[in-house]
């Protein structure tokens, strides 16, 4: 069964696995200070090309949780949309560290000022949680992608209320692909702190926080440790990236061929007749006949997003790793699926 749940199905990129087994060998400093992480920590920041500080965790919802915890005091919350991550798929860990997610409604997964306002005036005194920062995601989980104007603008509004602007990158290098940028641009639009993704993007598991706003990264370290985020053996994380980011730019190329297999799948779909939602990076949902939804349930692996009395949309996400195979293996089974009188049992 082919399976398009995720873009984290696959192991790591053979080059990241190589980097693993090369550096396997001889003693290292413990807990990030390893030659690797630092070497890591190094080129990232040179690719956001501003004075930041760059640390290695494990996975997505612990850099949200390890973050959020982090930059909040305790009668503070932070704005997300509705479908955030934060809001709905990591079991309540950022409101378990004693703060708020308020969660406003967001139908493309994209925030706007005029949103962030809306939060704003129901936030008024201390009988309320008190705003301190916006969560945006780079893809979001709608598969929607802020273009660099629109954080832009969402930063600056932001700042001028007093938040700070905290960045999911767990797709950030899919979202870079569409938007045909680099780190330097997101740093650029005026985002405080944002983690770029390698767990869904050729890593075996990481993801790299990068604090740009120096209020933000007071005792960071600290709060890594109380989080379970600050890892002995840090150089596992530290071989993947600085493998990630050396010169011949495997991170972003990984991304582009992540959304060229989408956009291909989303052509393939159009051909046959059930057209995708617009989408920007490498999560792709369409909607089918529920009869059809459970026929193809038995050729390939996929998340219902939402059922209706007679369709459901589906979400399908494409990796690094998925082939042309695969998505012609898939777009058979969608033709079946929906071909008429096909069996329903």
């Amino acid at each position: 069964m082919r399976m398009f749940y995720d873009d984290y199905s696959e192991g790591a990129h053979p080059a990241v696995l190589e980097a693993l087994v090369s550096h396997n060998g001889g003693q290292e400093l413990g807990y990030g200070l390893d030659r690797q992480s630092r070497l890591a920590a190094r080129r990232i920041a040179a690719q956001v090309g501003r004075d930041c500080e760059v640390h290695l965790l494990a996975g997505g919802t612990q850099a949200n949780l390890t973050c959020l915890g982090a930059f909040l005091r305790p009668h503070e919350g932070v704005i997300a949309a509705q479908s955030a991550h934060i809001n709905v798929h990591e079991t309540g860990a950022v409101e378990a560290t004693g703060h708020r997610i308020l969660a406003v409604a967001a139908p493309s997964g994209k925030l706007t000022p005029a949103q962030l306002d809306s939060v704003l005036g129901e936030h008024g005194d201390e009988h309320m949680p008190r705003p301190a920062g916006v969560f945006v995601a780079e893809a979001t989980e709608l598969g929607s992608v802020y273009t660099l104007d629109e954080l832009r603008a969402l930063c600056a509004h932001a700042h001028h209320e007093g938040l700070w602007v905290y960045m999911d990158g767990a797709r950030l290098a899919q979202a870079l692909a569409a938007l045909d940028a680099r780190l330097e641009g997101i740093a650029a639009s005026g985002v405080d702190a944002f983690f770029a993704g390698g767990t869904k993007n050729g890593a075996l598991c990481g993801e790299a926080v990068v604090l740009i706003n120096p209020e933000l990264r007071r005792d960071f370290r600290y709060h890594m440790k109380q989080r379970g985020a600050l890892l002995a053996k840090g150089r596992v994380l530290g071989i993947q990236f600085a493998r990630l980011f050396d010169a011949d730019d495997l991170w972003y190329r990984l991304g582009r061929q992540a959304n060229a297999a989408a956009a291909r799948l989303a052509r393939g779909l159009t051909e046959c007749g059930v057209p995708p939602l617009p989408g920007e990076a490498n999560q792709v949902f369409v909607e089918l006949p529920n009869d059809a939804v459970e026929r193809l349930g038995r050729e390939a692996g996929f998340h219902v997003w939402s059922r209706g009395p007679e369709s459901s949309l589906i979400r399908l996400v494409c990796s690094w790793a998925t082939d042309d195979a695969a998505i012609d293996d898939l777009l058979d089974g969608v033709g079946r699926a929906l071909a008429p009188g096909a069996n329903p049992a």
